[in-house]
């Protein structure tokens, strides 16, 4: 990738869209706040199931559908952690290129 394109991109990185507390700043914080969207919606899931369990719903099946969710959870978390830290990584090489 050229210099000029690098530094295009790193600097598209950083750009401000919106700038409020709403709406993120730029992609990457945007990439970052769908991610956490994710793991906050698989935390609701996995309180419902287990306050299903605590009330009295502890079939096994009521037991393997929270552990599925907790596995869930792990996977979106390792998912997000990977692709976080992959772009980071990939703008700060960009960055040092400029």
């Amino acid at each position: 990738m050229s210099n000029d394109m690098s530094s295009q991109f790193v600097n598209l990185a950083a750009t401000d869209s919106i700038d409020n507390e709403d709406n993120p700043g730029n992609w990457f914080e945007a990439m970052a706040d769908a991610w956490g969207d994710a793991l906050n919606e698989q935390a609701d899931r996995i309180v419902q199931q287990s306050e299903r369990v605590a009330d009295g719903f502890n079939s096994p099946s009521e037991i393997t559908a929270l552990t599925a969710e907790s596995l869930r959870m792990s996977f979106i978390s390792n998912s997000s952690h990977t692709a976080l830290t992959s772009v980071g990584t990939a703008l700060e090489t960009l960055a040092r290129k400029q």
